[in-house]
């Protein structure tokens, strides 16, 4: 169990390839989310066998303890003159947006985040909650925003034998859940790719990774939330919900499987458990899934210098082609997951990134056929590197690149892709990406998807996004702040040319269906940008928005929670 008080290490390790866009904004960005918000739960049993004795198990995370943290320290209210605060106001990775909040609480259990928002209440504050700092829009770092209550120190992982679920608070990082999870008891969640993204965002926008597609989104894993939410009266409490059925909070479960952070209250831990059955025996290895032991990773690298116009669109449109013809449950493939990251040809390449599990015998036949089938009819030769290593060193190796910090300002757009680009799309792609008239460093990658994640009913979670076979994340990163209009404008454009058939917009139920709230992006909800007719909710959330409405109305009846893409009471 890591130590509630420790902050471990990025992780960061390059993918052996100079000029890919950084994890934090392709694949990283996969697993970035809102401010932290959440859930609570019930339910009982009896202590496993095998928990490991460095495990506490606990009712509430008030109560744990781990061997380094007998007594959690008090919460900390740090403003404007303390030392701490330039450190705590600038941890959001994109700094375009850079808080200006007056009260930044670091807090350390259930309690003190009941304080620290009741009091941020009753001072009619504006609340934001930061957990990773992986948000990708402004809704944390706005200056409507009056108290931050940073969440970084809550970041325990143990067995929860009460509920028979592993807990894990709301400030911890994915790879510190993958670790303990996997040193502990040889399970995982099937999590996010960038392991210094925090849970608390990313679990309750769903969580895409790559497992999806053979294990599902991370919240089809998720049996519990416990969050701290405020009554009409300004007055703070802990809810527990959980998806069993009975649960009289379960309304509050099912919000947060796909809803985004920001919205109902403070997510202060997550419980985990698979939907299967469980007795009071039942083993805490045999709750969630067990990763392979190992992983094989290919990256393979086509050079823009002999890619025209016919030989991109053969290469885009064989990828597309391939992941849908792969894209159903259970397949040969379910355990790959990939990346075509077409980067601007300034650049000097386009890569194809992908994982599968090293334990398959025919590991190796079934990646070379891929590559094969991708490559066909392009005329194009490709280098290729290839490596099998330990399930946990793939999983934080950050395998999408490493792009100089620097660059740390960025654009970014997401969608779901129901079938392939077409044609006039991929056109557009190479339009913009082959133009030596833009100097960001722009990019897009087609992530694999389907699989497990489509074995769902779009009802089932909050997430509705379930039946497409890729999910696309459009992006730029530049350095100067004198250049954001340019930068921003770019993206802006690309985006509206890309779904032109749509109205500008993924528009949900046609060959698009619409965007991941994970990828936030406050354009959709600004009517002056998004002229679609199509509303940022639909976008988001499709059917499923009025039932989230009805749970906001319940649990944040104040609107305290609250942010450009919040639901609305």
């Amino acid at each position: 169990m890591k130590d509630k008080n420790g902050k471990s290490g990025e992780g960061d390790k390059d993918a052996g390839r100079s000029g890919l866009i950084s994890r934090r904004g392709f694949i990283g960005a996969s697993a970035a989310g809102s401010a932290a918000v959440g859930l609570a739960l019930t339910g009982a049993g009896p202590a496993a066998a095998d928990t490991p004795a460095a495990a506490t198990t606990a009712g509430t995370s008030d109560t744990t303890t781990t061997a380094f943290c007998v007594t959690p320290p008090n919460a900390v209210t740090v403003t404007a003159s303390d030392p701490r605060y330039g450190y705590l106001t600038t941890r959001g990775k994109n700094v375009r947006f850079t808080s200006t909040a007056s009260d930044v609480h670091q807090v350390f259990t259930t309690g003190q985040v009941v304080a620290a928002v009741e009091s941020a209440v009753a001072a009619g504050q504006r609340i934001a909650v930061r957990g990773g700092g992986h948000c990708l829009d402004d809704l944390v770092d706005n200056p409507s925003v009056q108290t931050v209550i940073d969440m970084s120190r809550m970041n325990a992982v143990y067995y929860d034998s009460t509920h028979q679920a592993f807990a894990v608070e709301a400030g911890a990082l994915l790879q510190d859940v993958y670790e303990t999870l996997l040193l502990g008891w040889g399970v995982t969640v099937p999590g996010g790719t960038c392991p210094t993204v925090g849970v608390g965002g990313y679990v309750a926008g769903g969580g895409f990774g790559a497992m999806t597609r053979q294990h599902g989104m991370c919240v089809d894993h998720l049996y519990g939330v416990e969050v701290v939410v405020v009554n009409a009266a300004g007055k703070a409490s802990v809810v527990l919900a959980t998806r069993d059925p009975g649960d009289p909070h379960n309304d509050l479960w099912w919000a947060h499987t796909g809803a985004g952070g920001g919205n109902f209250g403070v997510v202060t831990r997550y419980l985990f458990r698979s939907p299967v059955a469980v007795t009071s025996t039942t083993s805490p290895s045999a709750l969630l899934p067990a990763p392979p032991a190992t992983t094989l990773v290919t990256t393979a690298v086509w050079s823009w210098s002999k890619l025209d116009r016919t030989s991109f669109s053969t290469l885009v449109a064989n990828y597309g082609a391939w992941v849908a013809a792969n894209s159903a449950p259970g397949g040969p493939y379910s355990s790959l997951f990939s990346g075509l990251l077409l980067e601007q040809a300034s650049l000097g390449t386009v890569a194809l990134i992908c994982e599968i599990d090293g334990t398959l015998a025919n590991a190796k036949q079934l990646m070379s056929d891929m590559l094969t089938a991708v490559n066909q009819g392009t005329g194009v030769d490709y280098a290729v590197q290839q490596s099998t290593m330990p399930w946990m060193d793939a999983a934080v190796a950050g395998l999408y690149g490493g792009t100089p910090s620097a660059n740390n300002r960025s654009k970014g757009k997401g969608a779901y892709l129901r079938e392939p680009y077409t044609a006039d799309q991929i056109g557009t792609l190479y339009t913009y990406l082959s133009s030596d008239t833009y100097s960001g460093l722009g990019a897009i990658v087609l992530f694999s998807y389907g699989g497990q994640a489509n074995a769902v009913a779009p009802a089932a979670t909050a997430n509705p996004h379930r039946d497409s076979v890729i999910l696309s994340y459009l992006a730029t990163y530049w350095s100067d702040p004198s250049q954001d209009d340019e930068h921003v404008a770019w993206v802006r454009s690309f985006y509206q040319d890309l779904y032109a058939g749509t109205g500008g917009v993924p528009a949900p139920d046609t060959g698009t269906d619409g965007t991941y709230i994970n990828y936030p992006d406050t354009d959709l909800a600004d009517p002056s940008l998004n002229t679609s007719g199509i509303s940022w909710s639909s976008l988001y959330f499709k059917g499923n928005y009025a039932r989230l409405q009805s749970v906001k109305r319940t649990y944040d009846p104040g609107d305290v929670f609250r942010h450009s893409l919040s639901i609305r009471p």
